[in-house]
């Protein structure tokens, strides 16, 4: 762990879960990394390292950011990625969330970070949380696709096995490298309109912490993701009323979601499968 920075003294966990989710190339809409810190705030997990941004990332493409903090003095802030632990009540696991960026360079070693830390504090499952860009509409329900290496896992869970080949992102070397450690893995992936693919979406959001409490069989409440998530309906509802075109897009997509449901695993497999080549 050449590249950990610790920032608090390392916790004592309980067979503890790891949520991670990273923003850039997996993150449409900023659902997957709202999602992640939805949750770590929701049980109030704190912040105990970071690994160095130094060696990982072309601060000629990912720069950093110049704040004036409250007294007026100018400070840099660097690209984060972030680790935070959670005690948690009523069950008997703890709770790790991993909130960070996709870096651009050296990714063999910036999961090797990852997954040795993990290792260290004895993480013994992995959820990560993405988001896609797809044919779907606003106002129906999210799509959530979920998959995992361990077929058992898969079955019980109902996953879909993963059978991608092509272009990955972090998230899909994150994966390779804890199979590699012998850690269980899930990947949960929400559909975000393709016709809004800039907006924050705290609906897609909403629907991966739904997703994953579902999955680690506790609850994690919405909060103020209820609240957004009902506000960006109306927000892109009056939007796309203001484009004839846009509208008869969505009124279809609507009509098909109401005539046969949403979409199988299938369609929205090869809707990410494109989604990762085209990137």
């Amino acid at each position: 762990m050449d590249h950990i920075r610790w920032i608090n003294d390392r916790p004592t966990l309980r067979r503890p879960i790891l949520v991670l989710a990273f923003e850039g190339w997996n993150d449409a809409g900023d659902a997957a990394s709202t999602a992640a810190r939805h949750v770590g705030g929701r049980f109030d997990a704190e912040p105990f390292a970071e690994i160095d941004s130094e060696i990982f990332y072309d601060f000629t493409d990912t720069r950093p950011i110049v704040q004036l903090d409250d007294d007026g003095s100018r400070s840099i802030h660097w690209p984060v990625n972030q680790f935070s632990a959670a005690t948690m009540v009523d069950t008997e696991q703890d709770l790790l969330v991993l909130s960070g960026l996709e870096p651009q360079l050296r990714w063999r070693t910036y999961t090797e970070q990852i997954v040795e830390l993990a290792t260290d504090l004895g993480v013994e499952f992995v959820v990560s949380l993405g988001a896609l860009i797809a044919d779907v509409a606003h106002s129906r329900p999210t799509t959530i696709y979920g998959s995992t290496d361990n077929t058992e896992l898969g079955k019980r869970l109902d996953l879909e096995p993963s059978t991608y080949e092509g272009p990955t992102g972090i998230v899909g070397v994150v994966h390779s490298a804890f199979r590699e450690a012998g850690i269980d893995s899930v990947s949960l992936w929400a559909a975000v309109p393709s016709y809004v693919p800039h907006a924050n979406s705290p609906k897609a959001a909403l629907a991966l912490v739904d997703r994953l409490a579902q999955i680690l069989e506790f609850p994690i409440l919405g909060g103020d993701l209820v609240e957004a998530s009902a506000d960006y309906e109306t927000q892109i509802t009056a939007l796309i009323d203001e484009d004839d075109e846009t509208k008869a897009y969505v009124q279809n997509l609507e009509s098909q979601y109401d005539s046969v449901g949403p979409e199988s695993s299938a369609e929205l497999i090869q809707e990410l499968e494109q989604f990762l080549k085209d990137q």
